[in-house]
């Protein structure tokens, strides 16, 4: 009876019920327009990795805000002036173009879980939005020891296609050892797609739609393969440009252009 009533609760609330054997445990409905929740997101800042054209920004709604129901965040060609902090500017006065990436990282961080977003990406020679996670140990060990897994990237220049990633130090892709996949993807610049991951001791799980279209297990060789038995947090941007959002060349023309996410749920298992 108290399950029955939990579900009735979510689906009033506009949030649909937890697939079987899961129970939701944190989630943004992004339903409130203004600012993003402080109290769930904060923010990566500046110039940051990838050779990427964008300026991460902070606390900007022009670049991120809550609107009609979805976290919006945008990329735009706006010149930004920016501050006298080198090491996030390097050494750049001016950002010709800007975007935002938000993050949990000092908010709130899981061990195993499913993780599911429902969201629509933009279109256009450069666009590289992403769902993803890091270890909490990054500023430790560093990447790609921590541990990364990305839950869906897309790159414009490959409009029919999202991509799933495993990083760790023993698999990545600067050492040609990556571990990914991706699956032909229809309309995703038109239209809302799931994009959900399931994360368990011995295997994590990757699927667009409730499609699984990659897989990876624990080999048990220890943390050079799977790091994955440690806290990580989500993050999710829209960068423009770089090491992969460039192959096949960039059109700034096209900016702004908006990454729209109409919620982000994360669920553990239930206990029996």
């Amino acid at each position: 009876m108290i399950r029955v009533i939990a579900i009735l609760g979510l689906m009033m609330n506009g949030v649909s019920a937890a697939p079987e054997g899961w129970q939701l445990v944190w989630s943004d409905e992004f339903d409130v327009d203004g600012p993003p929740d402080s109290s769930k997101w904060g923010y990566e800042v500046g110039y940051l990795r990838n050779n990427e054209l964008q300026y991460y920004t902070e606390n900007r709604t022009e670049n991120a805000r809550v609107e009609g129901g979805n976290l919006i965040i945008e990329a735009r060609k706006d010149n930004l002036l920016l501050g006298s902090d080198a090491k996030r500017t390097k050494g750049v006065k001016v950002a010709p173009i800007t975007s935002a990436s938000l993050t949990t990282e000092k908010t709130k961080s899981w061990i195993y879980g499913r993780f599911e977003v429902r969201a629509k990406v933009p279109a256009g020679s450069g666009t590289w939005p992403a769902i993803w996670m890091l270890g909490t140990n990054i500023r430790e060990v560093g990447w790609p020891t921590c541990g990364e897994l990305d839950i869906m990237e897309f790159v414009g220049n490959e409009p029919a296609m999202i991509h799933a990633n495993v990083h760790t130090r023993d698999f990545n892709h600067t050492r040609g050892t990556g571990r990914g996949s991706k699956i032909k993807a229809d309309k995703v610049t038109e239209a809302f797609h799931v994009y959900s991951m399931e994360w368990t001791e011995d295997e994590i799980r990757f699927f667009l739609d409730e499609k699984e279209y990659f897989a990876i297990k624990n080999d048990g060789s220890g943390v050079g393969s799977w790091p994955f038995d440690a806290p990580q947090y989500l993050l999710l941007n829209l960068a423009f440009g770089g090491s992969w959002g460039a192959a096949g060349g960039v059109d700034e023309s096209i900016l702004p252009v908006s990454y729209l996410i109409d919620y982000v749920r994360v669920y553990q298992r239930e206990e029996k």
